[in-house]
């Protein structure tokens, strides 16, 4: 039998090495970083997450005075990059970016390997950004009321072509395709940037993504834009109405980009990256960029983006009920 004296020795041993531990972990964690950070953005090079991401590092690499690397692991609709943030240490050297695509996940998918309300921390909302339907010019409509009749004409014929089940462009053009009354063919791709390229050389005939992706490809004239998605006309794209304008009342699909750090990561250290990210989505640069994408900097508290994950999971629940998407 361990005496009295023993067992106080022992509890004091033990909330000794508790005392040390939490000291160690504030110390690392207010010399932090010491080494570079790796961002991690779960889909292809080429897409929206992508341009955002590598925007969003570089200039976060500057302030944290470390760079900041990043890692595309696409695959399953954002998922297995996900995962892999998730299973990170919690020590602020893994970040992983967001988009919308983390809010439809949840629905989609029967069993995620990871807890999307409890594996990570929210760090920063980044942006938010309409989207555009497109099309490859040589099919013949010049409108969203042209299309939707060439729709109508041929149900289940055109092609539309995502970045895969679950990305913003699926979700977007489903919405579009359940509020116009049309029927398409979704073809998945393995991110954004295959989808355009498709989409570019005419192996597909219409999509609904980012603004911010597709712009580059619209002003170049491999693509034709028949309306945005936000609630109001594009500052970049003037002449192009919205959906809701041309056809298709009350639709809107809004892309946003954001940062979370796995679950357990100190707070000191998630508020250091909340500064910097601030202080990124401040600059000049950020925001003459994101304005030339047709996007905006958006900033929230940690809180708050959290908030806004969750009301938009509810959101986009919906959609994805109405529209019987599943990955299994």
């Amino acid at each position: 039998m361990v005496s009295r004296d023993e067992t106080l020795r022992i509890l004091l041993r033990g909330g000794l090495a508790l005392a040390l531990g939490v000291l160690s972990t504030l110390a690392a964690a207010q010399g932090y970083p010491t080494r570079p950070v790796r961002m991690i953005i779960p889909f292809p090079p080429g897409g929206s997450n992508d341009i955002v991401g590598r925007m969003i590092a570089a200039q976060l690499g500057e302030r944290l005075g470390h760079q900041v690397v990043v890692d595309n692991r696409g695959g399953a609709g954002g998922t297995i990059g996900t995962e892999l943030a998730a299973r990170a240490p919690a020590d602020g050297y893994t970040l992983l970016l967001i988009s919308t695509a983390y809010a439809f996940n949840t629905s989609i998918y029967r069993k995620l390997p990871y807890d999307p309300a409890k594996s990570f921390a929210p760090v920063a909302l980044l942006g938010i950004g309409p989207g555009v339907l497109v099309v490859n010019p040589a099919l013949p409509v010049n409108s969203v009321a042209e299309l939707v009749a060439l729709a109508k004409e041929r149900p289940g014929k055109l092609n539309n072509a995502s970045a895969g089940v679950g990305s913003f462009q699926h979700l977007a053009s489903e919405l579009f395709r359940i509020q116009a009354g049309i029927q398409w063919l979704h073809v998945p791709y393995k991110g954004g940037g295959p989808a355009m390229v498709d989409l570019m050389g005419g192996q597909a005939d219409v999509s609904v993504g980012s603004l911010i992706q597709m712009l580059p490809h619209i002003r170049s004239g491999k693509l034709k834009a028949l309306g945005t998605t936000g609630a109001k006309r594009s500052a970049v794209l003037p002449e192009v109405p919205s959906v809701a304008e041309a056809g298709v009342p009350g639709f809107e699909a809004t892309n946003w980009w954001g940062i979370l750090v796995p679950a357990g990561t100190p707070q000191v250290i998630v508020d250091r990256l909340h500064q910097a990210l601030a202080a990124v989505q401040a600059s000049v640069e950020t925001k003459r960029r994101f304005e030339t994408e047709g996007a905006e900097a958006r900033e929230t508290t940690p809180a708050e983006f959290g908030a806004f994950i969750a009301a938009e999971t509810v959101k986009w629940a919906r959609v994805v009920k109405e529209a019987g998407i599943s990955a299994e």
